[in-house]
């Protein structure tokens, strides 16, 4: 890396049009993006797993959750602080109307772009993805034969190529992404995987247009963080340089986060964090293991940086949460709300600090179902905060990051000169944001790019 000193360096500044531009790559869309939020429960409701049939249609979009998506519920959700959204959505899982050729139903492709269009039109980033489906690939991996991946590979071609089409002119606010959670756990399987995220990437591309330099996301093995670090080693091959992202979940411990009843290997966790343990009786065994809190997540996230973020490749946490429970108890509903908001403090921050951009999981559900608890954080319907310990961590969790730990753009020290004929023109940060004109980093003025220390 060059270090330039009393010179400027004047960058276009790209954007995404209708006209099929080269849109920004990953690096630059990454530090956009966070925090995220999932539309959790509503595009991916499924039809108990009946693959290319059309027999759900729009009512699926309600089957699990009870509010239809508006432009007013996108807006609110925007308000909040997100600055993108994950749809989670089926498109073989009772979407196809044509089992021949797999055509996805055109009413439902119409319905997803409005839902889209919402995002977009609240200047949010969009990830959309092939999620569970049936588990039409999803459970495959238990074959692995050339065969099986061959037919599977025709139909994700199939599926892309027509998704990626009805999108062709967006800009870079609408992300791809292949797949979900694809049961991977070994490094044979994680090869199959590879080999399906090839035929996303592939159909995906060869539409041409804005798809071309489209950001796309690629799931690791489980989207599991460890299971990511140990066998996802290898990526499918893009034509285009820089505009992949890779996605992991984070749910750990699941004790604390989602078991909904007292297992034979492990008991149900309600407090999270040294500060929020409950001493004495009963409580104290529903204590999480110190291993297990604060400096878990800043190490599971270390990996991440330094197997992707430090290589130029953005990582997505695409979903994370934990379990919010009624324990009736005054005081130990403290201690555990408390946790609630901690957790999702901590993974804001340290995902930020780590170049990760997380989105929370959110199923629109006011029913915390006793000690089992929900991941609801939003009231669609009402446009409200149901938990507020968890919104108020997720807030508290951004503004605590120190730094974008995201991609670097490779260009370091080169400061302002006040010398380009736009001594009068406001200065911007990559955000958007209005900064003054001897803010550190990289700003822009009069449409061009500096960076000063």
């Amino acid at each position: 890396m060059i270090s330039l000193r009393n010179m400027f360096i004047s960058l276009a500044v790209l954007s995404g049009t209708a006209s099929f531009a080269q849109l920004p790559d990953a690096a630059a869309i990454a530090a956009k993006m966070y925090p995220g939020w999932n539309l959790g429960n509503t595009m991916e409701a499924n039809n108990s797993g009946k693959n290319f049939e059309n027999n759900i249609g729009l009512a699926g979009e309600t089957q699990w959750q009870g509010t239809k998506t508006t432009q007013e519920v996108i807006d609110y959700v925007k308000s909040q602080g997100f600055k993108s959204v994950r749809i989670p959505c089926n498109w073989v899982c009772g979407h196809i109307s044509n089992a021949s050729d797999n055509t996805i139903d055109a009413a439902w492709m119409s319905r997803v772009k409005e839902v889209v269009d919402y995002c977009i039109n609240a200047g949010l980033y969009v990830l959309l993805n092939d999620h569970y489906d049936g588990g039409w690939v999803e459970t495959s991996f238990t074959d692995v034969s050339n065969a099986t991946i061959e037919k599977n590979s025709a139909v994700m071609k199939a599926i892309w190529t027509q998704i990626a089409n009805a999108f062709k002119d967006y800009d870079e606010h609408l992300l791809f992404g292949g797949l979900n959670e694809p049961n991977c756990d070994n490094q044979n399987k994680t090869n199959a995987l590879v080999k399906y995220e090839q035929a996303f990437i592939d159909a995906v591309r060869s539409t041409g247009g804005n798809n071309t330099t489209r950001t796309l996301v690629v799931q690791g093995p489980s989207t599991d963080i460890d299971n990511t670090n140990r066998y996802y080693t290898t990526l499918p091959t893009d034509p285009t340089a820089n505009r992949l992202m890779v996605e992991v979940h984070f749910y750990s411990p699941w004790q604390f986060c989602g078991l909904e009843e007292d297992a034979s290997w492990g008991s149900m966790w309600y407090f999270w964090g040294s500060a929020n343990h409950v001493s004495g009786g009963t409580w104290s065994a529903r204590n999480s293991s110190s291993s297990n809190e604060e400096n878990f997540v800043k190490s599971q996230f270390q990996k991440m940086k330094t197997q992707f973020v430090d290589k130029g490749i953005p990582v997505i946490i695409g979903e994370y949460g934990c379990q919010w429970r009624n324990v009736a108890n005054s005081s130990a509903q403290k201690k555990h709300d408390a946790s609630v908001k901690l957790f999702h403090k901590t993974v804001n921050q340290q995902a930020i600090e780590n170049g990760l951009i997380p989105f929370v999981w959110d199923i629109n559900v006011q029913n915390q179902n006793g000690l089992k608890g929900i991941m609801s954080i939003i009231n669609r319907s009402a446009k409200s905060i149901y938990c507020s310990c968890a919104m108020e961590g997720i807030t508290e969790g951004v503004e605590a990051a120190s730094k974008w730990g995201g991609p670097t753009t490779g260009i370091a020290e080169i400061p302002f000169v006040e010398k380009a004929g736009a001594e009068n023109a406001p200065a911007y940060n990559l955000s958007g944001q209005r900064v003054r004109r001897d803010s550190k980093g990289i700003i822009i003025v009069g449409g061009k790019k500096y960076m000063q220390n």
